[in-house]
């Protein structure tokens, strides 16, 4: 008997555990599988509704209490970097980048944990070994690619971006740096060459994951002009951390049957192969 994989994305709902970027709160995702040959065309549209992806799953938050975490991108013809971001991009002038098929390497793995261990020692990847780390680069259903930064002086691994190629834009999913130029922002650097991939490319976005009100770790987006947050199923041109408020009375959380009656998905009968 032929077993097929069923024709629309089956949602579901994470258990509450702690969140990693607010202390005292607890996180729950709704998620589904990317897989199939409509992979590309699901990722596309639930990217433009807020979801983000990890290996071979889709997820957005669902927590019951708190809504600080809010999906953001930036809209290319609408950033203007500002003169520390124009001083980044000046100060980086000497960093090659290098687009790959995604295949992890000891080089990234070793810059990698370097990063983790400088500064996301107590992070949830903290124990992430190669084979894991290979995994999160190598298994993708979806066009992706590995975007390195070597610097032209030595030759040697400066900074790594995990990228999704989506339809309207470019998609960061993962981004790591040596931690010993934390002069050089090399972050920030990753973000304004994306832009430029994003430009040089004609795509209109760039997906940075979640801005966190009240993160340190993931307030920095909020430095970028041009940017989008995802907040009550559209997109809003940021209105300022003040306009934001992460408090979410439980009753005014939507049961997840209305959550998932809510998603558009795209027709996946006749996926386009890319």
């Amino acid at each position: 008997m032929r077993h097929t994989l069923p024709l629309a994305p089956q949602f579901y709902v994470t258990a509450p555990q702690p969140c990693p970027y607010l202390a005292d709160r607890m996180e729950r995702k709704l998620f589904t599988a990317l897989q199939g040959d409509a992979a590309n065309l699901l990722n596309d549209s639930l990217s433009q509704q807020g979801f983000r992806r990890s290996q071979n799953v889709l997820y957005r938050p669902s927590c019951t209490d708190c809504a600080a975490c809010l999906s953001a991108r930036i809209r290319v013809d609408g950033f203007q970097p500002n003169k520390s971001q124009r001083r980044t991009w000046k100060r980086n002038a000497n960093l090659v980048r290098r687009a790959t098929s995604p295949w992890a390497t000891e080089e990234q793995y070793d810059l990698f944990r370097r990063y983790l261990d400088s500064r996301h020692a107590d992070g949830g990847m903290a124990d992430m070994d190669v084979f894991e780390f290979a995994a999160m680069v190598e298994e993708t259903p979806i066009r992706t690619r590995v975007v390195e930064y070597v610097d032209s002086d030595t030759n040697k691994l400066a900074a790594v971006c995990l990228t999704d190629l989506l339809s309207d834009g470019t998609s960061m999913v993962y981004s790591f740096y040596d931690p010993k130029r934390q002069r050089d922002s090399l972050g920030t650097y990753v973000i304004l060459d994306h832009i430029e991939i994003a430009r040089e490319s004609g795509l209109p976005y760039v997906y940075l994951g979640y801005w966190v009100q009240g993160s340190g770790k993931m307030g920095y987006k909020s430095r970028f002009s041009g940017l989008e947050v995802f907040k009550s199923g559209r997109w809003e041109p940021f209105q300022g951390e003040e306009a934001y408020s992460p408090e979410l009375h439980p009753l005014s959380t939507d049961p997840i049957a209305e959550q998932v009656a809510n998603i558009s998905l795209p027709d996946l009968s006749h996926p386009v192969k890319r």
